[in-house]
C-alpha cells in the first residue's frame, strides 16, 4: 500500500519547487545519439556465444547507431503531429561528436588514444552513410534539435588503462569495435566504460573537463552553432565544470533532479536541482520530470500510461513536461521489433497528449530555457 501511494505521489513531489507556467509545454530530451554502443547484430550474437549476457541489458540488446531507416521512420512520425502553434514534436537530440578510432589505437599498440568524428563513423556502417545529412534535415524541419552530450560516450582513461593491462573484457570489446564491454558471465552493473566523466583523482578530473570542452568545440564545427545546453553522460557532473562550460556558451544544464558528482574515493555525492534554478554563472537547470523509456521497461506497453501520468502531474503542478526518452527506444539496427513497437507507442503517446491538451506546445530544450530565462 505504501509503495503504491509513494509511486502515485512521486511525480507531484518532483514538481513541488522551481519555475512554473500555465502553458502546457512538452519537451522530449533524448540522449546518446552518435555513440556506437552495440555495433551490429553479428557482434551481438558473438557476445552471447562468448558468454557475455548482452541479452539481459537493454542498452546492450537494443542500442546502436540509429540507421537511415530508423531516422526516416522517426521523423515521419513526428512530422504527422502539430501543436496549437503548428510546431511538430521535436527531439532534443543530445549527440556525441566522436567515437574511438579503433584502428589508430591498435596501431599505437594501446599507447595512444585516438577518436574519429561521428561523420567518419557513419561512413563505416551500412545503411548509415546519409545519417548526418538526415540529422541536418531533421534540424531544418524542426523535428531533431542536436545538442552536446560530450565528445564520446566513453571513459577514455579507464578504457585505455584496461587495454594496457590486457583486461579480458576490454580487449573483447575492442576486438569487436565496442566502446568497452560488460563483464563476461555477470552483467550486473553494465558497461562501466561508458561513464565518460567518472574520475577518482584531481588530474583525471580536469582531464575530463578538457574532453567536455573539446566536445563542445567539435559540436560547433559539425553543426555550425554553439550547443547552448549540455547533458553529461550517465548524469555524472562536477559543479566545478560549470564556469568553463559557461565560457563555451552553455546556458542551460539538462539533467535529473539529482545529479551525481564523483568523489575521490570512487563513490558519488548527489547534487539536487530544481527547474529554473540559476547557478553562479547564470546557467539555468532544466530538470526532467517525465519518462518515456519503453525499451527499459519489463512491460513496454505500460510506457504510455506511465508517461501520461507524469505529464499530467507536471501540468497540474504548473510545470512543463520534460520527458526523457533515450535513443535506444528508436533504434532498429539490432532489432527492428524494438523500433517498430516503440514507434507505435510514441504515436499513441502523442495522440493522447494532443487530444487531452489541445493547447500543448512542443519545444526543444533551448527554447524552453529561453522561456524560463525571459519570465523568471
Amino acid at each position: 500500500m505504501f509503495r503504491r501511494i509513494k509511486k502515485k505521489l512521486s511525480p507531484y513531489y518532483t514538481n513541488l519547487r522551481g519555475w512554473r507556467t500555465d502553458r502546457k509545454i512538452v519537451v522530449i530530451e533524448s540522449d546518446d545519439w552518435g555513440s556506437i554502443r552495440m555495433p551490429s547484430r553479428d557482434v551481438y550474437e558473438k557476445c552471447l556465444k562468448a558468454g557475455y549476457q548482452v541479452n539481459k541489458i537493454a542498452y546492450e540488446k537494443y542500442d546502436s547507431l540509429a540507421s537511415e531507416m530508423d531516422l526516416e521512420l522517426l521523423f515521419d512520425l513526428l512530422a504527422s503531429f502539430r501543436d496549437k502553434n503548428g510546431s511538430h514534436p521535436v527531439i532534443t537530440a543530445n549527440v556525441l561528436a566522436a567515437n574511438p578510432d579503433f584502428d589508430k589505437i591498435s596501431e599505437s599498440e594501446f599507447t595512444e588514444y585516438h577518436y574519429e568524428l561521428i561523420t567518419e563513423t557513419f561512413k563505416k556502417y551500412s545503411g548509415h552513410k546519409r545519417c548526418f545529412n538526415l540529422w541536418k534535415e531533421g534540424l531544418h524541419e524542426g523535428l531533431f534539435y542536436p545538442q552536446s552530450h560530450g565528445r564520446e560516450h566513453l571513459n577514455v582513461s579507464m578504457f585505455m588503462n584496461a587495454l594496457q593491462e590486457r583486461n579480458r573484457d576490454a580487449l573483447f570489446g575492442f576486438d569487436h569495435k565496442m566502446p568497452g564491454s560488460i563483464p563476461r558471465g555477470d552483467p550486473t552493473g553494465g558497461n562501466k566504460y561508458v561513464e565518460s566523466l567518472r574520475y577518482s583523482n584531481e588530474t583525471n578530473k580536469w582531464d575530463k573537463l578538457e574532453i567536455v570542452l573539446e566536445g563542445l568545440d567539435l559540436f560547433e564545427d559539425l553543426f555550425g552553432y554553439r550547443s547552448e545546453s549540455f547533458i553529461p553522460p550517465n548524469y555524472i557532473w562536477s559543479n566545478d565544470f560549470n564556469e568553463e562550460a559557461a565560457k563555451k556558451g552553455v546556458r542551460f544544464l539538462q539533467g535529473n533532479r539529482k545529479m551525481k558528482e564523483p568523489d575521490m574515493a570512487g563513490g558519488y555525492r548527489l547534487n539536487s536541482h530544481v527547474l529554473g534554478e540559476q547557478n553562479a554563472y547564470k546557467q539555468l537547470y532544466l530538470v526532467r520530470n517525465s519518462s518515456f523509456e519503453p525499451s527499459l521497461m519489463e512491460n513496454r506497453n505500460n510506457a504510455v500510461g506511465q508517461c501520461l501520468s507524469q505529464v499530467n502531474a507536471a501540468f497540474r503542478m504548473r510545470k512543463p513536461a520534460i520527458i526523457t526518452s533515450h535513443r535506444l527506444n528508436y533504434v532498429g539496427f539490432i532489432d527492428e521489433c524494438n523500433r517498430d513497437q516503440n514507434l507505435r507507442l510514441l504515436e499513441l503517446l502523442l495522440k493522447r497528449i494532443t487530444a487531452t491538451w489541445p493547447e500543448v506546445e512542443f519545444m526543444n530544450s533551448v527554447h524552453l530555457g529561453i522561456q524560463i530565462d525571459k519570465y523568471d
